[in-house]
C-alpha cells in the first residue's frame, strides 16, 4: 500500500466511541494489537447534544446498549426531532444513520423488539429506514446468542443510508446455530449457521427463489409496509407442515380386538395352570 493508504489505515479509519473510560482504554489497545497504531478511540456520550458528527462515516459496525432508558433532558435535540423516544436501541439506529455518508453501509446489532415493537417511536423509525433509506437485510440471531450476559433475543440490520429511499425487498435469515450452545456456557459445538448466511449474502441473486419455508427468503417492501412495517421473520414464515397418515379407527378396534383375544387366552392358560 502506498503511504497515504497506510497514514489512513492507521489513523483516520478507525474511530469508536464508549462512555466507559475502562472500555475506550481497551478498545485502543484491542487495535494496537491487530496493527492499527493511532486509531481515534474517545471516550463520549454518543446520544448527548455533543454526539459525533453527521454524514461522516461510510460503515458503522455496532452492538449498542440496549433494553435501557435514558433522560430526554439529556439526549441531543438533533436525535430527538427524528424519534421521539427514551429507547437507547432507537435513538442509537437513528444516530447510525446520522453519522453515516449517503451510500454508507450499516451493520446493527439489536434487540429483537425492534423488530416488531408497536409503540410509535419504534414504527418511525423502522419507517425511516425503509422509506427513507435501503434495509437489506434482517438476520435473526438464537435466542441465548449472548449469554450468559444476557438472555434476550436479537437480530442484526443491514442497511444503507441514501436519504431517497431504495428499498425494493428485504432479506431475512433465520440463524438457527452460531457454533456454541445456546446455555450460559456457551461450548463450542459443530453446528453453525454463520458461514452459510455470509455465502447466501455474497450471493443474492440466487436467494430470489427461495420459498418462504426456506432459512432465508426475500420479502417485498410492499408487505411490509403493509403488514405495519413489521420486521419480525416469523411474520412472513411459511411452517411447512408434513403430512402425516393415520391408520383408520377401524382398523385400530380390529388390532385391540385382536389384542384383547390374545390376553384372555393366556389369562385362561394362567388359570388352568394355577387350577
Amino acid at each position: 500500500a502506498d503511504a497515504a493508504s497506510r497514514a489512513h489505515f492507521h489513523g483516520l479509519m478507525f474511530t469508536g466511541y464508549d462512555t466507559d473510560a475502562a472500555m475506550a482504554r481497551i478498545a485502543s489497545m484491542n487495535m494496537l494489537l491487530h496493527g492499527v497504531e493511532n486509531p481515534t478511540i474517545e471516550r463520549a456520550d454518543s446520544l448527548s447534544e455533543g454526539h459525533p458528527g453527521d454524514d461522516r462515516y461510510t460503515l458503522v459496525l455496532a452492538n449498542p446498549p440496549f433494553a435501557g432508558s435514558l433522560d430526554q433532558e439529556t439526549v441531543s435535540k438533533d436525535l430527538q426531532k427524528l424519534v421521539k423516544t427514551r429507547k437507547t436501541e432507537l435513538l442509537f439506529l437513528v444516530l447510525m444513520i446520522r453519522m453515516l455518508r449517503n451510500g454508507g453501509r450499516a451493520a446493527v446489532i439489536v434487540p429483537e423488539g425492534v423488530l416488531f415493537g408497536s409503540s410509535n417511536a419504534h414504527k418511525a423509525v423502522r419507517k425511516l429506514l425503509i422509506d427513507d433509506h435501503k434495509l437489506d437485510a434482517v438476520i435473526k440471531l438464537p435466542s441465548g446468542t449472548f449469554k450468559p450476559y444476557t438472555g434476550v433475543s436479537t437480530a442484526i440490520l443491514l442497511f444503507t443510508k441514501t436519504s431517497s429511499g431504495g428499498t425494493d425487498r428485504v432479506w431475512f435469515y433465520d440463524v438457527r446455530a452460531d457454533g456454541m450452545t445456546l446455555d450460559d456456557k456457551r461450548t463450542p459445538i459443530e453446528a453453525n449457521d454463520l458461514p452459510d448466511v455470509l455465502a447466501r449474502w455474497q450471493n443474492l441473486d440466487a436467494e430470489t427463489a427461495r420459498a418462504r419455508t426456506d432459512q432465508s427468503f426475500f420479502v417485498p417492501r410492499q408487505e411490509i409496509v403493509d403488514n405495519g412495517y413489521d420486521l419480525s421473520l416469523n411474520r412472513y414464515k411459511e411452517i411447512e407442515i408434513e403430512e402425516v397418515e393415520h391408520r383408520s379407527p377401524a382398523e385400530i378396534l380390529d388390532e385391540l380386538d385382536a389384542l384383547e383375544v390374545e390376553i384372555q387366552d393366556g389369562l385362561k392358560r394362567l388359570r388352568e395352570m394355577l387350577a
